[in-house]
């Protein structure tokens, strides 16, 4: 079955952000929303540490031809699962990569349990980078929600922003007209795409610790921002960023 959604084609292959960070486009998916179904693209982040070792970001569903091309890049050492909807792929390629070290976001392990689906064992994302990666990537914990924590990241050597949910901006021009309706309701389409409705709303009552998270973000001074689902943002870093989450300054709580 087609799901009526843009792919950003060719899709398995390493496209080049910058010097040492690619991003990898899959295949669509749909989640269950109330009684419809919302179709969504999704995409992996890869970036070679100075050692060689590729940390790969919300790994999408395994294939051959991308395997081959990361051997190739070089070994396969971290698997990052950055938020509590982004791990269903991390036991499939803890299996073809046994070596490799697994690291979850919080909520990740009961989310899985609740949903019946195979995780690895893993080391726990916090608002500290650890050494493995800390001199390339920083890392932090974005916080206030009442749902979940999403692990942030930005690769210094190119000013990258990496995000997983916390942006997204679906294109929506081939999708059917009710499924257009729900992303326009939910405030992430393209080409203004920013935090979805849904999970701003679980930041009641606490956006002032949401805004302390944004500013994090807004320090690292982003030239580029990655998102899983949509368009990514590769130029205007800090002025989509900022749009991204004006939602962070409505309000007082």
């Amino acid at each position: 079955m087609t799901i009526p959604i843009k792919l950003y084609e060719p899709l398995y292959e390493l496209k080049p952000i910058a010097e040492n960070i690619w991003i990898v486009d899959g295949p669509a998916l749909e989640m269950s929303f109330g009684v419809a179904k919302v179709p969504f693209s999704t995409r992996m982040t890869i970036v070679r540490l100075e050692n060689g070792k590729l940390w790969c970001h919300s790994p999408i569903q395994p294939d051959q031809t991308l395997l081959d091309n990361l051997n190739q890049l070089g070994e396969v050492a971290y698997l990052i699962g950055p938020n509590k909807l982004h791990y269903a792929y991390l036991q499939a390629w803890k299996d073809m990569y046994p070596k490799a070290q697994v690291w979850l976001a919080p909520g990740i392990d009961q989310r899985a349990r609740a949903q019946k689906i195979s995780l690895p064992q893993g080391e726990k994302l916090t608002n500290q980078a650890p050494s493995a990666w800390s001199a390339e990537l920083d890392q932090h914990l974005f916080k206030g929600s009442h749902f979940m924590q999403e692990a942030v990241f930005f690769h210094k050597a190119s000013n990258t922003l990496i995000l997983t949910d916390m942006i997204e901006n679906i294109e929506t021009s081939q999708m059917k007209p009710r499924q257009r309706l729900l992303y326009k309701l939910g405030d992430n389409a393209y080409p203004n795409g920013k935090t979805p409705r849904d999970l701003r709303l679980t930041f009641i009552g606490n956006k002032k610790v949401a805004r302390t998270s944004f500013e994090i973000l807004k320090n690292w001074k982003p030239e580029k921002i990655i998102l899983a689902h949509g368009q990514c943002f590769l130029g205007n870093g800090q002025e989509k960023l900022e749009r991204a989450f004006e939602w962070v300054g409505e309000g007082s709580n």
